[in-house]
């Protein structure tokens, strides 16, 4: 009997221990769980190894649930592998399944990209993709790869452009181009360049027309002295102030920087309306004219016709040189303020002074008397000023003149404006007019800002090539490191131009 319950002891003993072995094992082990999925996108990029056009791999950022980054020029935007990682069963665009560094996107525009969880639950990711700078991109190639080389010669070839996300793409065009403009092609390695298509053509979503101006604005590091000087035109009652629009621009297969593309100031429905009978006119020098320009001189100046083409002695020739001088001979005469006499019956007062604000406001340096000072008349209309014209020069990015600063005249010295400010009646109507652009003083400041922002991977570039930030270029008074303190510098001065130009039209 003791026997029997001593075995059934140890049998319950041995029963036990395995259990306890067991159990032991168990709590002493690490549980394994089924992974939790969830809607985060926790990588993304563009590897080389997917992208053969590429030259290495793109990392884009993450932030929130926006994904962004840009693509160097080389990369084939329309046709992008992107590679990512993320916590949930797949990844959609458009209920389209992506593999990652399978599937190829056009990322020209901004994609959505979906990430879903096997119980329903997703989250999406705006994947915004800059080419190169975000801007239009301009290819120009030349027949044989010429070079240009030349303000006189035009060169033939052919231009394309991808216009990104803000205008339409260019198939590839024939046009002919030349170099053009005087210090800016003969002192500066970044040429600006003059493109003429066989036919009107649209650029950039300005109105169609034949010839195009390609600003390579070297000297002025901030890229949008012309641009802001054109936003003051817009602002004002000038009939027309030309449009521009920043691009970049590959010559010959080899980045060449960043332009500005502007409308030519020319005779046109779509550009300076002069009609059959209208001339266009500029005050000028005579070493910058070319050989088949035909001008006249008044006391003051020597003027150009740029529009009609006409000869010397002509009936149109003698109709506006006699125009213009008799103008200014009443000007500079005894009964110049004679509001039927004087040179009121000759001009129109408000183009007069919205031009000479600007110009003032912006202290350009070529516009008291040296060049791009355009005016323009229809027979039997009065004399106008404008179109603007040329600031690269100007918001005190100058060293030789007094334009370097903020304080001070200077197109108030202009001959016709220096006899025109004798006139109270005159000086009145452009202190009045001078507080419509200080009301507007924010707004400039503001396009300063919008463009700078636009230009932000662009400047880079454009420095990348031409090596401009932290050194001296004609005529810089000044330099910085940066595009950004470029750009701080411009805004100080013309927030001190204006603060003194205040003060100084209430002491008139």
């Amino acid at each position: 009997m003791y026997i029997l319950f001593a075995m059934k002891n140890i049998l319950s003993v041995l029963l036990v221990i395995p259990m306890m072995i067991l159990s032991s094992c168990s709590d002493d082990s690490t549980k394994i769980e089924p992974a939790v999925e969830r809607t985060e996108i926790t990588e993304f990029s563009f590897l080389q190894s997917s992208n053969p056009k590429m030259n290495w791999d793109q990392f884009a950022d993450i932030e929130n649930e926006i994904i962004s980054g840009r693509l160097p020029l080389e990369a084939d935007i329309e046709n992008m592998v992107a590679s990512f990682k993320h916590k949930g069963s797949e990844v959609l665009i458009n209920n389209k399944v992506q593999i990652s560094g399978q599937t190829a996107n056009d990322f020209t525009e901004v994609q959505n990209y979906r990430v879903t969880t096997s119980d329903g639950k997703s989250g999406q990711y705006e994947v915004d993709i800059a080419y190169f700078t975000g801007l239009p991109i301009i290819y120009l190639e030349t027949s044989n790869g010429e070079e240009i080389d030349s303000k006189e010669d035009y060169f033939t070839g052919s231009i394309a452009m991808k216009g990104g996300r803000n205008f339409s793409d260019l198939t590839s065009t024939e046009m002919k181009i030349r170099g053009r403009g005087n210090s800016t092609w003969g002192i500066h390695p970044k040429k600006p360049f003059q493109l003429k298509f066989d036919d009107k053509t649209e650029m950039l979503g300005m109105p169609q027309d034949k010839k195009w101006i390609f600003l390579a604005e070297f000297s002025d590091k901030t890229l949008i002295r012309n641009k802001i000087a054109f936003e003051m035109g817009y602002l004002s009652q000038l009939d027309y102030t030309p449009q521009s629009v920043f691009t970049e621009v590959v010559i010959n297969g080899t980045y060449n920087g960043t332009y500005n593309i502007t409308q030519k100031v020319e005779e046109s429905d779509n550009r300076v309306q002069l009609g059959d009978t209208g001339y266009l006119l500029e005050i000028d020098q005579l070493e910058r004219l070319d050989a088949d320009d035909v001008y006249f001189r008044t006391d003051a100046f020597l003027i150009n016709i740029k529009e009609p083409d006409t000869e010397y002695n002509s009936n149109e020739y003698i109709y506006v040189s006699e125009l213009v001088n008799e103008f200014e001979d009443v000007l500079m005469g005894s009964q110049f303020t004679d509001p039927n006499q004087g040179y009121a019956k000759y001009i129109d007062i408000d183009s007069f002074i919205d031009w000479y604000l600007i110009n003032e406001i912006t202290k350009n340096q070529d516009s008291r008397n040296f060049s791009s000072i355009f005016l323009n008349v229809i027979p039997g209309e009065k004399i106008k000023m404008g179109p603007l014209w040329d600031f690269d020069l100007a918001f005190g990015n100058v060293y030789y003149s007094d334009c370097q600063y903020p304080t001070g005249f200077w197109v108030k010295d202009h001959a016709w404006f220096d006899r025109l400010f004798e006139d109270a009646a005159f000086v009145e109507k452009v202190k009045s007019r001078f507080l419509y652009f200080r009301d507007n003083q924010n707004f400039i400041l503001e396009k300063i800002d919008f463009y700078a922002t636009q230009l932000r991977w662009s400047q880079y570039e454009n420095d990348q090539k031409w090596d401009l930030f932290g050194r001296y270029v004609w005529p810089n008074p000044v330099f910085f490191d940066t595009h950004q303190a470029e750009v701080d510098h411009l805004k100080n001065w013309y927030i001190e131009r204006m603060n003194w130009l205040d003060t100084a039209y209430k002491e008139l």
